[in-house]
C-alpha cells in the first residue's frame, strides 16, 4: 500500500520533465494525479502511461496564458472528487531573450515574468487552501529554484519570482499552520530535464557541474521524490521549508571549483 492512498493531487505542467516525474511518483504512491496541463492530448498520452502500471490519473485543463485556469483547474477538481489534498505548483519559466541582468534586461518583460511565476502560485493556493482547510488539512509544494538564494548574472526576472514564490511558500504555511495545511518549496539545481539539456552546450554543462560538490546534473526523479516526502505523512512535522536539492551548488566557498582543479 502506497503512502497516497486515497488522496488526490494536482501537478500543472505535468505532461514533462519535473512535472511529469512528479505526477508519476505521486501516482505510485497511490494517490489520484490530476494531470493540468494545456495539451490534453499530451497530457493524455502521459495519463495512459500511469494507467497501464495500475495507477490512477486524470486530466484537468490549466494553461497558464488563461488565468482564470488556475482556479478553475481547482473547482474541477473539488467538483469531481469533493476534495484536493496535494497540489504542486510546478510551472514557471522566463525568456532568456529578454530576461538578462539590471541594465540590459527588458524592463516590460521583467514585470511580466515577474506577474506569471508569482501568480502561478498565488491564485492556485487560493483557491485550493479553503477546501484543504474544510477537509482537515493538505499538502502544497511549490517548485522554486536554487536561483532563488543564489544571485545570477543574469535572468533576473527568473530569480526574482522565485525568491518572491519563497517567501509566498512561508507566509501561506505560517497563516494555514493551525488548519493542518502544510506549505514547502523545493529548490532544484541543474537538472537535466529534455529541455534543459537541449538549451545548454556541453562546455556550460561541465563548468557548471565543476560547482556542484555531488558531481552530476540532478535528475527530474531527484525532484519527484523529494514532492513524495512532502505530500506524504513522513513530512508531517515540516512546513515553510525551502529545501535545496542542488547536489550543494551554491554551499561552498566560491573557489570550491577551483581547489577541486577539472
Amino acid at each position: 500500500m502506497g503512502k497516497l492512498e486515497n488522496k488526490v493531487a494536482l501537478v500543472t505542467s505535468s505532461t514533462k520533465g519535473i512535472g511529469l516525474a512528479s505526477a508519476a511518483a505521486l501516482a505510485e504512491e497511490g494517490a489520484l494525479v490530476y494531470i493540468a496541463a494545456r495539451s490534453e492530448k499530451l497530457a493524455n498520452e502521459v495519463i495512459a502511461n500511469i494507467t497501464k502500471r495500475g495507477y490512477k490519473a486524470k486530466f484537468v485543463h490549466f494553461n497558464a496564458r488563461e488565468v482564470d485556469t488556475y482556479t478553475t483547474m481547482i473547482d474541477t477538481v473539488i467538483n469531481n472528487e469533493g476534495r484536493l489534498d496535494i497540489l504542486v505548483n510546478n510551472y514557471g519559466g522566463t525568456n532568456v531573450k529578454f530576461d538578462k541582468n539590471l541594465v540590459d534586461g527588458d524592463t516590460e518583460e521583467f514585470f511580466k515574468i515577474l506577474q506569471d511565476n508569482v501568480q502561478s502560485v498565488y491564485l492556485p493556493c487560493k483557491a485550493a487552501v479553503p477546501h484543504m482547510i474544510k477537509n482537515g488539512g493538505g499538502s502544497i509544494i511549490n517548485i522554486s529554484s536554487i536561483g532563488s538564494v543564489v544571485p545570477d548574472l543574469s535572468r533576473m526576472a527568473y530569480c526574482v519570482s522565485k525568491a518572491a514564490i519563497n517567501s509566498l511558500t512561508q507566509n501561506i504555511a505560517t497563516q494555514y499552520a493551525k488548519q493542518n495545511v502544510r506549505c514547502n518549496a523545493i529548490l532544484p539545481g541543474l537538472i537535466g530535464t529534455k529541455a534543459a539539456l537541449e538549451n545548454m552546450t556541453e562546455e556550460f554543462r561541465a563548468s557548471f557541474v565543476r560547482h556542484v560538490p555531488l558531481n552530476r546534473v540532478g535528475k527530474p526523479d531527484d525532484i519527484a521524490k523529494a514532492v513524495v516526502f512532502f505530500a506524504s505523512d513522513d513530512s508531517s512535522f515540516i512546513t515553510g521549508d525551502l529545501m535545496g536539492i542542488a547536489g550543494g551548488f551554491g554551499m561552498p566557498t566560491p573557489q570550491y571549483a577551483e581547489f577541486m582543479g577539472k
